[in-house]
This record gives structure tokens, C-alpha cells and sequence, in this order.
């Protein structure tokens, strides 16, 4: 298993260098018996913001095909009526509300052009919901469980960066709140491919359905 490098001393991430995304066949066997159903479903963009998305190599594996079935994902699930929500932090935090997260990962993100805005090709479209991000899991300090439930919805489609870290938490939040999780192998990003296939493991074993973007789509259709 490889360590997650330190970031620098300006808070910045590490460069990640490119490696494969996981193909269909290399997939962990899913322990949960769950098929996605497009009446139940919604899909998660986790943290798709251009000071994540900057540490990765830029135009190959694993970032730009992730962007790239991001948005399959995104586009599909709209034109399906599969409620799409974002996460998104907020640059500058106030150190009281960033909590211990500063003492592993530094002052995060700047409100600045170049860090906080969620990736163009991925914008939100109006009728999307973006939610501001506080901690790892997706579900900390904000309403998605609720927005949820009013929209009858029980299972969550995950995809985004960083894979074994707030895709995992809000993974294995969402299952311990009995809302089952979907993971997007080929449309989740990580430090490398050892950290990724880790996360899927995990997601696999414990708390949810890991699948491809080709998969997700045929099964919303």
C-alpha cells in the first residue's frame, strides 16, 4: 500500500503521477445483493473542484477518463430524472470550522478561481443540488440524508475524488444510514492505484455495490 504523501508547506496537494483506471474484469466481487433502480436512485459528484482535480497528472488516466464518465454520469442520470447533487467545499475556512482535517491536510483550498469552482465540464445545471462540504463523508453537517428521503430516494450513486477518502466515508455513511451505496470504479479518482483498488475493496466487502460506469448507466435504463 502506498502512503498518502504529505502536502507541502503551503497546504497545497502532491503531484499524483498517472496510472490505469481498473477494468471491468478487474472488479472485487460486491457482498451486497442490491440492483440499482432508477426510481430509487441518485447520483453523487463527489468534491469535482479544480483544487482536488489539479494534483493529477492532466489529459490521461486516471483523471481525464474520470472526468470523462463523470460526466456520462452526470448526463445520463438528468436526462433519466435521477436527481444529481454535488458536494463542493469552501476555500479559506476558518481553522475552528475546519477542525482536524488542518492538521493532515493543512489550510485546504483559497476562494479563488483556481481552486473552489467544480470542474467545467461537470458544472451543475440548475435543477442540481450542491451541497457544501465539511468533513469526509458527504453526509456530515449537511441535509443530503433528508433531501434524500423527500425525494424518495435509498440509493446512492458515488463518484468523484479522492476514492479512499471522501468517497469511501460518504460510502460507508450512506449504508449505516440504510441508504445503499453504489461505487463507480472507473469514475472515481485516487493517490494511486493501490489506494484505489483499496477502496473498492472495501466499499466491496462492506458496505455497498462497486460497479462500472457502463454497468451504472445499463442498469438506470
Amino acid at each position: 500500500m502506498n502512503s498518502v504523501r504529505p502536502i507541502t508547506s503551503q497546504g497545497r496537494l502532491p503531484s499524483i503521477p498517472s496510472y490505469p483506471l481498473p477494468k471491468e474484469d478487474e472488479l472485487p466481487a460486491s457482498r451486497s445483493p442490491w440492483t440499482l433502480r432508477i426510481e430509487r436512485a441518485a447520483l453523487l459528484v463527489h468534491d469535482m473542484q479544480r483544487y482536488f482535480i489539479d494534483a493529477f497528472t492532466p489529459g490521461v488516466a486516471p483523471i481525464a477518463p474520470v472526468i470523462d464518465n463523470v460526466g456520462r454520469l452526470v448526463q445520463g442520470c438528468r436526462a433519466l430524472g435521477v436527481p444529481v447533487f454535488y458536494t463542493a467545499q469552501n476555500g479559506d475556512q476558518d481553522v475552528r470550522d475546519r477542525g482536524l482535517q488542518a492538521a493532515l491536510w493543512g489550510p485546504g483550498m483559497r476562494h479563488v478561481s483556481e481552486h473552489q469552482p467544480i470542474a467545467a465540464p461537470l458544472a451543475p445545471a440548475a435543477q442540481d443540488i450542491v451541497l457544501v462540504k465539511h468533513r469526509y463523508s458527504a453526509f456530515q453537517r449537511s441535509n443530503l440524508e433528508a433531501l434524500l428521503r423527500a425525494r424518495g430516494r435509498d440509493q446512492l450513486i458515488i463518484c468523484g475524488i479522492y476514492a479512499h477518502i471522501g468517497c469511501l466515508f460518504t460510502a460507508g455513511e450512506a449504508f449505516q444510514r440504510d441508504i445503499q451505496p453504489f461505487f463507480v470504479a472507473d469514475a472515481v479518482a485516487d493517490f494511486s492505484r493501490s489506494w484505489h483498488d483499496a477502496a473498492l475493496a472495501q466499499v466491496a466487502d462492506c458496505c455497498g455495490v462497486v460497479l462500472s460506469t457502463r454497468r451504472t448507466l445499463e442498469a438506470l435504463r
